[in-house]
């Protein structure tokens, strides 16, 4: 299961590409601009409404408003700093509801928690795009901290006999520690946090390795957004949705005030033999409702052992509840969906392309053929909403149309990440090509609509695109079954563009977008009305089509 509408990917020994992380960090959350082309008025509205938020301890929505927020305002620092912090509510909820994380963590001395972190602030080091802010990567381990003295699950656990003036007293510490330190390299980086985990045990009682783990996490939070801290059951689901399944029901949630909306039900699954449908909402699991626990929590409970069962309580669009128990099962996530001739008349092939993992090339030739057999004379592939994965796939696929030719460069701090993934001409397709791109099509689909584009071997219609231009790495630890997501490399079209805050420029720019319908017998109706940027595709791929005609 997917906990929002959004997907972790990979390239060389684990590298990823994505738009959007599980747990990813803000030090960097959008470029700034030179002349702001906002009102203050406007930041205080944003801030108002995510003030409201985060008094209700909605974090995951928060985060997804200052984030959606930055996009529009981008350079607003003081949206930026809030997103900062709804981030760490974010993460140290998310950790303390997470059941391997605890588990993981219960056992750990300070010994072990010290481990985890020298094993972090040398991967960082290593393997890091740029040169390491060893100050900064404390300074987000502090901020944690004060960020956990106020989270409910953090406090049960840990603090629950601190009263508010000794929690003021330890955050007061805690900033000065920091804050004098002369913090050059890793070394002083441990050995600083070490003496704050003892120091901490000591005076205010909470275990040292608990303080230690939430600076592990701080460090990776500081370093940029797609960099984070992940817990066991974090990199199952990153690894899951490589592989393309995972165990679960079979749904993808966007968690929302009055439940979890269901946003996509995958056919054959749980969810779909039991018959949820998109639109309806989960609004209780396993007797526990939002007013209990948060829609993240919530999210969280669905997941669990193949075999296992759990009760569900969903609403659908016209207010009827029903009770459901499923049974998890292991579900295979399509790459590849809607694969169908839309224009008959003009033989235009088309099929929506979601994720990219390691079934993606295989997927896209049964496409590509299945298409062939159907008389397809042109194709439309649309990237809309597809927010990336991994890197090789994306090359797989661009290579069956671009030939011979730079299909993206990767370059970084260490000379190993440094990659030119070329195209060869065997197999290549010549079936005249567009490409669909929206705001939400990030990193590996910007990579397959950037080599199209930048090849002239198609048109790429739409939006600009997210604008993410950075390569991670999934890095297990050797020290706890736990791992980090480092951001590793830096990527580029074929004519050397960077991607990151620009995003893929379309060909033929439009503003609006919709989804497709389907009309009778299964053909796709587009029109300007219904699906702006289908339709313009449309009529790109006809005119390609009329060209080749006799």
């Amino acid at each position: 299961m997917s906990l929002r509408a959004t997907r972790l990917w990979l390239s060389g020994w684990f590298l990823l590409l994505s738009a959007v992380a599980i747990s990813p960090a803000a030090a960097q959350v959008a470029p700034v601009s030179p002349t702001p082309s906002y009102s203050i008025a406007e930041v205080n509205q944003v801030i108002e409404r995510g003030a409201l938020l985060e008094e209700q301890r909605r974090w995951g929505e928060a985060l997804s408003h200052y984030e959606r927020a930055l996009r529009q305002l981008p350079g607003a620092v003081d949206i930026e700093k809030r997103l900062i912090l709804a981030r760490a509510h974010y993460d140290v909820a998310r950790r303390y509801n997470d059941n391997s994380f605890i588990t993981a963590t219960a056992a750990m001395t300070d010994r072990d928690a010290l481990s985890v972190y020298d094993e972090v602030l040398l991967k960082v080091h290593t393997h890091y795009v740029h040169d390491p802010r060893w100050k900064q990567m404390v300074r987000y381990g502090t901020m944690n901290m004060e960020v956990a003295l106020s989270e409910p699950q953090f406090v049960a656990r840990h603090a629950s006999t601190l009263s508010p003036e000794k929690k003021n007293q330890l955050i007061a510490s805690l900033r000065q520690w920091t804050d004098t330190a002369t913090l050059d390299n890793r070394s002083q980086a441990r050995e600083l946090v070490q003496r704050i985990g003892a120091t901490v045990q000591l005076h205010f009682g909470i275990p040292a390795s608990t303080v230690i783990m939430e600076y592990v996490a701080g460090a990776t939070a500081s370093l940029d957004e797609y960099s984070g801290f992940l817990t066991g059951n974090q990199m199952t689901e990153v690894f899951s949705q490589i592989e393309g399944n995972f165990v679960g029901l079979g749904v993808e949630l966007k968690t929302e005030e009055t439940g979890l909306l269901i946003v996509n039900v995958i056919p054959n699954g749980p969810a779909s033999l039991g018959g949820l449908k998109i639109g309806d909402r989960i609004i209780e699991v396993d007797g526990r409702t939002l007013g209990q626990v948060s829609p993240d929590a919530m999210a969280d409970m669905l997941r669990g052992v193949e075999g296992s069962q759990v009760r569900v309580t969903a609403r659908d669009a016209a207010g009827m509840v029903r009770q459901l128990t499923l049974t998890r099962q292991r579900v295979e996530v399509p790459s590849v969906e809607n694969v169908k001739i839309i224009d008959p008349d003009y033989g235009v092939g088309y099929f929506k392309l979601s994720s990219f993992q390691k079934t993606t090339s295989s997927d896209v030739d049964a496409a590509l053929w299945k298409l062939h057999a159907q008389g397809m004379r042109s194709l439309i592939i649309d990237l809309r909403g597809n927010p990336g994965g991994l890197l090789k796939a994306a090359v797989d696929v661009a290579d069956k149309f671009v030939g011979e030719g730079m299909i993206v460069a990767t370059r970084g701090r260490s000379p190993r990440e440094d990659f030119d993934h070329r195209g060869q001409a065997a197999g290549t397709w010549q079936v005249p090509l567009v490409v669909l791109i929206d705001h939400d099509s990030a990193s590996a689909s910007e990579i397959l609509a950037g080599a199209i584009r930048d090849h002239r071997r198609g048109t790429v219609v739409g939006e600009t695109s997210y604008g993410k231009g950075s390569v991670q790495g999934i890095f297990p630890l050797a020290s706890a079954e736990l791992g980090v997501r480092l951001t590793t490399a830096k990527w580029y079209t074929p004519n050397g563009t960077a991607i990151s805050g620009h995003g893929v420029t379309p060909d033929i720019p439009v503003r609006t977008a919709a989804k497709p319908i389907d009309g009778p017998n299964g053909t796709m109706v587009a029109t300007a009305d219904t699906d702006a940027i289908l339709g313009a595709g449309l009529q790109v791929a006809r005119a390609q089509v009329s060209q080749r005609r006799p």
